[in-house]
């Protein structure tokens, strides 16, 4: 009996092979090519690819739902808005990090070294960021399209990995990029290790690890219920962190603070949209039969959230660090459109994410272009005065403000609508 190999559906996958092909060949341009053609290079590898892969979801379209890749990858059609939506934000996020000011020249120097003083003079630029990028997109891609909890632990940590690196490479302030980028890297693998413990114990209840095998355990298999609450509960642990609910948000405001203002607004708007695309993929599929079990924690764990985000966001000096509680609070607005667990609820969750995320790298990008001397300025005692300075800029800030708060006639205000409005 001779090997079969498994089919995969090439057409299905093409616009997560095209980001991670894209990937290889920036790491391929790191390793072979000089560092003064590099950066040009790797902007237009990561474009292109970001591009292309977003005319492969446009292709895929109205195309009726499919697994691939041995049935761990579902294609319908949240999964294709989901990542549509993380490459137009992501295209948004490689036109900031192409700012080279933002960068360390020498990731590896010792902040306040000769060694780093050296790297600055000569003009270094890292440009090992846009393969790291392009990993993390392709991680982000892979996560709410997994069909089976192995999938979806591999998307978590190929998303979550570039970031943790990426978190520490600020051209400033590089001792608090460093402590962010450690805090991160800390936390996040206590969160991998809750989700992967929650798996396992989920797979002792169904004895599978499909998510149909789990919804159809659920629905009314002789699973064992104490492995599938503790199952319920170690998985949500990992994915309330990701998205930076409370009480799992103590990473987000210095992380935020801490990275490149690029990293930031990427991780801020493209990676709750991944981990927001994945729990519901997750309670939607294979948990929804046991909703009265988790629905009452997550209403919990939502009000807090919104609740800790808004209020401590106003005590908030730095700029970063408010946005930072901002993301908080919406957080828990999106786990109000899980709760709802109808269509209603999925498709304003979806909505909300959209205009989420457009607005958040809004206003990270107008961050960057408020500068002084010594460059960004975050503190908001120095941003007294910007109407008359730049009243354009302040206007758009303004904008991005007023959705971040759901005053009507904004798109963020109509994602708050709808979302309560399916869930109760």
């Amino acid at each position: 009996m001779g090997f079969q190999s498994p089919a995969l559906e090439y057409g299905a996958l093409a616009p997560m092979l095209i980001i991670f092909g894209a990937a290889i060949i920036g790491v391929i341009v790191e390793a072979f090519l000089s560092a003064k053609v590099r950066p040009p290079i790797q902007l237009a590898i990561s474009v292109g690819a970001v591009v292309l892969s977003l005319s492969q979801v446009w292709r895929l379209r109205g195309s009726a739902t499919t697994t691939a890749a041995v049935n761990s990858v579902v294609i319908d059609g949240p999964v294709l808005f989901m990542q549509g939506t993380i490459l137009v934000l992501s295209l948004f996020a490689f036109l900031l990090i192409a700012d080279i000011d933002a960068f360390a020249a020498q990731a590896s120097a010792v902040p306040g070294s000769n060694e780093e003083a050296r790297a600055l003079e000569s003009g270094k630029i890292q440009t090992e960021v846009y393969p790291l990028t392009l990993f993390a997109i392709g991680g982000m891609m892979l996560f709410p399209a997994a069909n089976d909890l192995i999938t979806l632990f591999v998307a978590l940590e190929v998303l979550s990995l570039p970031l943790y690196l990426m978190a520490g490479l600020s051209r400033r302030r590089r001792l608090l990029s460093q402590e962010a980028a450690l805090k991160y890297f800390l936390l996040g693998a206590y969160s991998s290790a809750f989700f992967l413990f929650g798996a396992a114990f989920l797979y002792g209840f169904a004895g599978e690890v499909s998510l149909a095998g789990i919804r159809s355990a659920v629905s009314g298999g002789p699973g064992n219920d104490v492995f599938l609450i503790i199952g319920m509960v170690s998985l949500s642990v990992g994915l309330l962190f990701k998205v930076g609910a409370a009480p799992f948000h103590s990473w987000t405001p210095d992380v935020y603070q801490g990275a490149p203002t690029p990293i930031t607004a990427f991780m801020a708007a493209a990676t709750k949209v991944a981990a927001f695309g994945a729990m519901l993929r997750i309670f939607y599929v294979s948990l929804g039969g046991a909703v009265y079990s988790w629905k009452p924690i997550f209403t919990a764990v939502a009000i807090l959230t919104m609740v800790v985000g808004s209020v401590i966001a106003i005590a908030q000096r730095d700029i970063k660090r408010m946005l930072a509680y901002s993301s908080i609070a919406h957080a828990g607005f999106l786990l109000t459109g899980v709760i709802a667990l109808n269509q209603e609820g999925l498709k304003a969750s979806l909505f909300y994410l959209a205009s989420y995320g457009i607005a958040t790298i809004g206003a990270f990008a107008l961050v960057t272009l408020v500068r002084d001397s010594s460059g960004e300025v975050g503190d908001l005692n120095r941003w007294v005065g910007l109407a008359k300075r730049s009243p354009a800029m302040a206007l758009i800030f303004s904008l991005f403000l007023l959705s971040f708060a759901g005053i009507p006639l904004t798109a963020g205000f109509i994602g708050k609508f709808t979302i309560f409005t399916a869930a109760y």
